[in-house]
């Protein structure tokens, strides 16, 4: 029977349409008798469900059961056997849609056949082309000379035919491939181009796998292959990623060809071969792990027979963080971290410029910290060993290992008004007594504190009571030459202080903006009787930063060995404009200087020390007028001797994505410093102000970028380190050229020259300048930044 549906003339398209896709629900796929073989029970409770979100992948279970609907200006059929759907044909089933001049549909056979201005589109991908035979709800089947875009990254290209192996992979026959943005013309020719004899397409793993490849760029050939894979998105997989090169004075070029290995969702291997064209193979390799409750990653590096040193060189790393949970009720759980490193000898910080960070200084931590709390008591047990990189040039006194080291704690804030700290602490300090010119030693310290504050909104007072005690068992007597030379010591030193201070508040108004202007002066006193240590050894104390923070505390040094006899009193005073709506910070400044009763005679070894009468005065001041400002500084001013001490200013400007600039003015004692650094779009120059796409998009194409940073000292009126480049956006390809100096000794340094292409959506080639520039550039920002996931299959809906 030959049935023909017309639409009425005097109906619009958009109901005629509604009422076919309705009666051919019911009569052609047999919904009725569907429904009729339901229980009775379940049609009478049968409840319609809303859902909260579309649905972004259909389950291989429900695709079997999903309606199929149909449309077409004029179709003709026979129930449960074929329909042709002719003009503006149209067959949609779960996530796939066919559009064509004509659709043949077969049901036995679930089988759609498409001629003429064929569009499928199969979850978010798309094709068009002049045939499809496809099994719609296998997803099997050819599509003859069709063009294509991916929904993972907006990747296209033509072939000559695609072959649809299920639902989520594809088989693409003399294939090419693109990220350029097509542009009108039948001249038009991409950038870049991806040309392979065959590409298989794995939606699912989002990666795909080319055979007899040809890259070109600007129409050569930089590139051939017989088979490469790429990831189609940032998902992680197993597999070769793009080689990275280098070039230096010291290594020569250099050629990385990294394997990532994808173990587990938590668990992945990255293998690092280097051929370094002066020193021969470096094989690193990065393991990392994230379980629930610990974390890590272990990296390790070696280089048989450098020539550069005659010697073989390795450097490990491994750090670990996690809590371990005991399992035992009321008793608490255990923390432990591990940060160690080790390298094989004293010149691998300079050899080894583009190293793991962690390695590349010159000391090198080792730590193993247990640590455990429950409620107010808290403890650590901490082995620390350092390896000291020695310079002959330029030598320095290894610090200590502690092994071990065992502290103890009881913090109970508001006890009864009264705040409660006791701090237990037991170290054994060992290094080399050639170096450090004293004895190693154990040494115990408690250090007892109660507080009572007062709090108001006005302000508040707060009195302190300290005792800090501690005791030494010397391995050798402090003054060999003496007979009676000691080999252990004990000091006791008792602190008082009394901080307080005043908040005013007050409306204000300054260029035209309403603000909440605060003045709040602080005057802080503290005693502390002078107890002799000098000729004590010093094993972790030092001399404490002079600045807003330090001033207002109760001992000049940092560490356990130096207690500071102090009488002295600091006045402060700060003033704030806040913002009143939300509080923040516009504009801040402060002043404050000690007063020093008598001298202090307790100092560090080889250390002068601080006279009676004021100390320097310190001036400070910052604003964050808007988001695009920003301002710190500080100076110490000796009022002695009519001069500046130290000073430090830091600005940033940064009105707008991608562009920032970083100026910075440090002088202290006979160092001076000029600091400046940028990421700027040149096409503003001639008043090309670009799009803001956001971050992590660039601001379209045709646009330069100037990149870099230098750090210029005014004393030798010469670089310290320096790092310039430009970037290019093509839209659909990156360009980068940096040249980079860093500074490796008094008369040394590594000079090396970075090029990089980076092909968007496909890979990066060249010498890979990006974390360079990150590290080395504040607020610097990706022009690409890595897609997180794939977009959603409904933002190219049909």
């Amino acid at each position: 029977m030959d049935n023909r549906f017309y639409k009425p003339p005097e109906l619009p398209r958009l109901i005629s349409r509604p009422l076919f896709c309705f009666v051919l629900l019911v009569c052609q796929l047999g919904l009725v008798a569907q429904v009729s073989a339901q229980s009775s029970d379940q049609i009478n409770g049968l409840d319609l469900r809303s859902s909260p979100k579309l649905i972004e992948s259909i389950s291989p279970s429900a695709r079997p059961a999903m309606p199929t609907y149909m449309w077409g200006e004029e179709m003709s059929g026979r129930p449960d056997l074929d329909m042709v759907l002719q003009g503006n044909a149209q067959i949609r089933r779960a996530d796939s849609v066919i559009r064509a001049d004509r659709v043949e549909y077969f049901q036995p056979d679930d089988l759609a056949k498409a001629i003429g201005s064929v569009h499928l589109n199969r979850s978010g991908n798309l094709y068009q082309g002049p045939r499809l035979e496809l099994k719609v709800d296998a997803n099997q089947g050819f599509f003859l000379q069709p063009k294509y875009q991916f929904l993972a990254n907006q990747a296209h290209g033509q072939a000559s035919r695609v072959d649809f192996l299920d639902e989520k992979r594809a088989l693409i026959h003399d294939a090419t491939y693109t990220t350029c943005r097509r542009e009108p013309g039948p001249s038009w020719l991409p950038d870049w181009l991806l040309r392979a004899a065959s590409l298989d397409v794995d939606s699912d793993e989002e990666v795909a796998v080319a055979k007899n490849v040809k890259l070109d760029f600007k129409g050569a050939t930089i590139m051939a292959l017989p088979a490469m894979s790429f990831a189609l998105s940032d998902k992680r997989r197993s597999g070769f990623l793009s080689p990275t090169f280098a070039a230096d004075t010291v290594s020569g070029t250099e050629v990385t060809v990294p394997y990532y290995l994808n173990i587990a969702p938590n668990r992945d291997l990255t293998l690092y071969p280097t051929l370094m064209s002066k020193r021969g193979v470096n094989l690193g390799g990065e393991f990392r792990y994230l379980e629930q409750g610990y974390n890590g990653r272990l990296r390790a590096d070696y280089l048989p027979q450098d020539p550069l040193r005659e010697r073989d060189r390795w450097g490990t790393s491994f750090l670990h963080q996690g809590m371990i949970t005991t399992g035992v009720s009321g008793v608490g759980n255990l923390g432990l971290n591990l940060n160690l490193n080790q390298v094989s000898d004293d010149d691998y910080w300079r050899d080894f410029p583009r190293g793991s960070p962690s390695l590349i200084q010159r000391l090198l931590p080792s730590t193993a910290a247990l640590s455990w709390g429950r409620g107010q008591f808290s403890s650590t047990l901490t082995a620390q060993r350092w390896q000291t990189l020695q310079d002959p040039t330029a030598p320095i006194v290894p610090p200590y290992d502690r092994l071990p080291q065992w502290m103890v704690r009881y913090k109970q804030p508001e006890a009864g008004n009264f705040d409660v700290d006791v701090v237990g602490d037991y170290t054994q300090f060992q290094s080399d007594r050639l170096r450090t010119g004293q004895p190693n030693a154990q040494r115990s310290f408690m250090l007892a504190q109660i507080s009572r504050p007062w709090l108001a909104a006005a302000g508040y007072i707060t009195p302190t009571l300290k005792l800090h005690s501690r005791t030494y068992s010397f391995d050798a007597p402090l003054d060999p030459s003496a007979a009676d030379s000691q080999t252990s010591a004990t000091r006791s030193v008792p602190t008082f202080s009394l901080d307080g201070g005043l908040v005013f508040e007050r409306n204000a108004g300054l260029f035209g903006r309403n603000f909440t202007q605060t003045l709040e002066p602080r005057l802080y006193y503290v005693n502390t009787p002078y107890v002799e240590q000098n000729y004590l050894p010093n094993y972790d104390a030092g001399a404490n930063d002079f600045n807003f923070a330090s001033i207002f505390s109760d001992n000049s040094f940092v560490g356990n060995d130096r207690i500071a006899d102090n009488n002295l009193l600091t006045a402060g005073v700060t003033t704030r404009l806040l913002n009143p709506n939300s509080g923040a910070e516009s504009a801040r400044f402060a002043i404050a200087q000690r007063y020093r009763f008598a001298d202090q005679k307790v100092t560090l070894p080889g250390g002068l020390p601080a006279q009676s009468g004021l100390s320097d005065l310190l001036l400070g001041a910052g604003f964050n007028w808007d988001q695009r400002w920003a301002f710190e500084s500080l100076l110490q001013y000796n009022l002695n001797e009519q001069r500046s001490v130290r000073s430090t200013v830091n600005a940033r400007y940064q009105p707008g994505n991608y562009r920032v600039l970083n100026m910075a003015y440090r002088f202290q004692n006979l160092s001076e410093l000029v600091d400046v650094g940028w990421q700027w779009p040149i096409n503003d120059l001639w008043g090309d102000k670009g799009r803001d796409l956001g971050p992590g998009r660039g601001q379209g194409a045709g646009r330069w970028y100037g990149v870099g940073r230098l750090n210029y000292s005014l004393q030798t009126s010469q670089l310290i380190d320096s790092i310039v480049g430009f970037e290019y956006d093509a839209g659909c390809w990156l360009g980068r050229v940096v040249m980079q100096r860093l500074q490796t000794g008094l008369v040394t340094s590594n000079q090396s020259i970075m090029f990089q292409l980076e092909l968007v959506g496909f890979s990066r080639l060249g010498i890979d300048p990006l974390s360079a520039l990150k590290n080395n550039i504040p607020r610097y920002q990706y022009l690409r930044e890595q897609i997180s996931s794939t977009p959603s299959r409904f933002s190219q809906y049909d």
